[in-house]
């Protein structure tokens, strides 16, 4: 990973658009801080479409969709996407399943949970499960105490056991049926509510993000960028970002954007 001074000026002034992750990449020990909100805000007033890609619910999407500076948002590890047209006041959603799949593997998701938490002592079911439409959240260090590497990977393989995709996230063990991403949907959503072959202009987004769920979007942007702590998942990314941080968590966030905007 090079620094994120790197990043060259022409290349910069060439982005127009930031993709992030939300959990320890824009927040900070599980609190959005205003520097962070507020970068947010100056990418959305240069011009730059923002749109988060993460692993958190629906239901926070729908939240975030209407309430925070972004263009739209990618939720649940790639399942769904949220836009809300604030001239229209109407939500457009664009799920991977249709309605009668995800009612079905939401019961069978469930009993998984039990068996899981059975299973691996001192994880639990995410606090957010309740506003999740598609997949399963094990939580290993939000709500509980820190499990140990060992743990996190025991978590993982009982998901993938029962035929989930497992992915790890900073906080998070998420499993769903199918084989969807953060990328699959990405790709999805730029083409069908912007009109964009993310494809063709990749090298015109950067994406931002810190952990293993992250590796397909670190993998396909060559304007990739780690915030600091991605260093703590050394080894277990099957692809680095390009740029790298010097700050952590939503710090680091606001010093990418900086280094965008001072480039235009």
């Amino acid at each position: 990973m090079r620094p994120l001074s790197e990043f060259a000026t022409e290349k910069r002034r060439a982005i127009r658009g930031v993709l992030c992750d939300i959990d320890d990449t824009l927040t900070t020990e599980g609190r959005l801080t205003a520097d962070a909100y507020a970068a947010l805000e100056r990418l959305q007033q240069a011009g730059l479409a923002v749109i988060p890609i993460t692993g958190r619910p629906a239901g926070w999407c729908d939240h975030i969709a209407r309430m925070w500076p972004v263009a739209a948002v990618v939720g649940e590890n790639g399942a769904l996407y949220f836009r809300y047209d604030h001239g229209r006041r109407t939500m457009t959603r664009g799920y991977a399943e249709d309605d009668a799949v995800r009612a079905r593997n939401r019961g069978r998701l469930a009993a998984i949970g039990r068996e899981i938490i059975e299973a691996v002592r001192g994880c639990a079911v995410a606090s957010d499960q309740a506003y999740r439409e598609t997949d399963l959240a094990i939580d290993y260090c939000e709500d509980v105490p820190r499990l140990p590497r060992e743990s996190v990977d025991r978590i993982a393989a009982l998901m993938q056991a029962r035929g989930l995709t497992a992915k790890v996230s900073s906080i998070h063990v998420n499993g769903w049926f199918g084989a969807y991403d953060k990328l699959t949907m990405t790709r999805r959503l730029m083409h069908e509510i912007f009109s964009v072959d993310l494809d063709a202009v990749r090298a015109e987004y950067v994406f931002v993000g810190d952990s293993p769920n992250d590796a397909p979007m670190f993998t396909y942007f060559p304007h990739a960028v780690g915030v600091a702590n991605v260093r703590e998942f050394a080894g277990r990314l099957p692809h680095e970002p390009t740029y790298v941080t010097n700050a952590p968590s939503g710090a680091g966030f606001s010093e990418l954007v900086d280094c965008l905007l001072s480039a235009r």
